[in-house]
């Protein structure tokens, strides 16, 4: 939907709580000017929804998704697959404090911060 969009500095709301099949796929891939992700409020993730979400947006530097569990016939690693590759170096990740998954298994940079809700 707003793959390359470099000049997109603000993304617009997505309050979707109840995931499909790739729904979110490179959604805002390639954002180089976006600083904030939209808050994700599903708690459940679907096969791929995540896949290269915010890939190469090298501006951004703050997430909040708060998802716990994936379906019962995927894992978190594979709805979530290079959603984070190639974002600002530093920035902060927060989660749902209910999540059990360990932070490098949903791609969070080395240098980001993990923090709960």
């Amino acid at each position: 939907m707003f793959l390359n969009c470099t000049s997109l500095v603000s993304a617009p709301d997505l309050p979707a709580t109840e995931m499909s099949y790739g729904c979110y796929n490179s959604m805002f891939s390639g954002c180089t000017s976006l600083v904030d992700a939209p808050e994700l409020p599903a708690t459940t993730l679907t096969y791929e929804c995540y896949v290269n979400m915010f890939s190469g947006c090298s501006s951004l530097n703050n997430v909040k998704a708060l998802f716990t569990e994936a379906t019962e016939y995927t894992s978190i690693p594979a709805c979530v697959s290079g959603w984070l590759d190639g974002v600002a170096a530093s920035g902060t990740f927060t989660g749902n404090a209910a999540a059990t998954y360990d932070p490098t298994d949903i791609g969070l940079p080395s240098g980001w911060t993990f923090t709960t809700e």
